[in-house]
């Protein structure tokens, strides 16, 4: 793999940093506001580490935004009747993991396309989240602890930031040090000799499509503790840009394989834009124009660097 197809869109990033900085150098080379950027990436980088479990199996998970909703309408109604922040916590994540674990069952077990069975599966999980929440936007009795999940800082530094540093740690190991990992990679480059080879498809299958909404829900609740409120369609806005997060993040590091420390790439990508684009009053339909025409350009960077190889 030539440098260029391995380094090409970090070298990007950091361009893309040094041209904003050169246009905006009081507002957009501040500490502060590079510090902010993390901190507004972090959960859609949650959300792409998660997706990018599946992406690893050749597949995709359509029920990552619809899962974040739901976590955020879980949470704010069970905190409404009392329960605690560590049950809360753990009942949520379970049930974000039931939904992926669902899904990679009947899509490994009876061969159905993942584009439908996760689009199924995430309407399924709407439908019950307007169920639970009537329509609207929830707040209950969110204790100020929780709160603190999404809103406070560490030494400096937002927590928000710091949970998707350990995401990333966590995804990465998985991935890369991990039987699991090594399994569900080796589905992914070549289901049947994977499975000619003693691979168990459906077990694997179920853990990599649990883990994806595993980290969906996981960002819900940090969506909800930084909101301190949550809203039936609140994390619709996540999908599309979680799985631009890890096409980009494939053009990076490694030969066009999903990888736990590209997607965290690719969404610092996507922020960047736009936080940058925002500085300078950039309406939001360029904005979305620009990622874009980004993402095409660092897979035509990484294609033309592969073939120069």
């Amino acid at each position: 793999m030539s440098f260029s197809a391995r380094y090409g869109t970090l070298i990007g990033l950091l361009a893309i940093v040094a041209l904003f900085a050169a246009l905006s150098p009081e507002a957009f080379a501040k500490g502060s506001n590079l510090i902010n950027i993390t901190q507004q990436m972090s959960l859609l980088a949650i959300v792409a580490l998660g997706a990018t479990f599946v992406m690893s199996l050749s597949e995709f998970d359509l029920s990552v935004g619809a899962v974040v909703s739901m976590a955020g309408i879980v949470s704010v109604t069970l905190f409404g009747a009392g329960w605690g922040i560590v049950p809360v916590m753990l009942v949520t994540l379970l049930a974000g993991f039931a939904v992926g674990a669902v899904s990679g069952l009947a899509i490994a077990t009876y061969r159905m396309p993942s584009f439908i069975v996760t689009l199924a599966m995430g309407t399924i999980v709407g439908g019950i989240t307007y169920w639970i929440s009537d329509g609207a936007t929830l707040f209950g009795n969110i204790p100020v602890g929780f709160r603190d999940l999404g809103r406070g800082y560490l030494a400096g530094i937002p927590v928000l930031t710091l949970w998707a540093l350990a995401a990333t740690l966590f995804a990465a190991f998985i991935l890369d040090h991990t039987e699991l990992g090594r399994r569900i990679l080796a589905i992914g480059g070549n289901r049947e000799a994977a499975r000619l080879t003693g691979v168990r498809i459906v077990p694997n299958s179920v853990w990599a499509f649990g883990l994806c909404t595993l980290f969906a829900a996981l960002a819900g609740l940090l969506l909800t503790a930084r909101l301190g409120s949550a809203h039936p369609t609140g994390g619709n806005g996540f999908l599309l840009q979680a799985y631009a997060a890890v096409f980009l993040g494939m053009t990076a590091f490694r030969d066009g394989q999903a990888n736990a420390l590209g997607t965290l790439l690719g969404a610092a990508i996507i922020a960047v834009v736009a936080n940058g684009l925002t500085i300078l009053g950039v309406p939001n339909y360029l904005q979305d124009i620009f990622t874009g025409l980004i993402i095409i350009g660092a897979v035509l960077v990484r294609n033309i660097g592969g073939r120069a190889a």
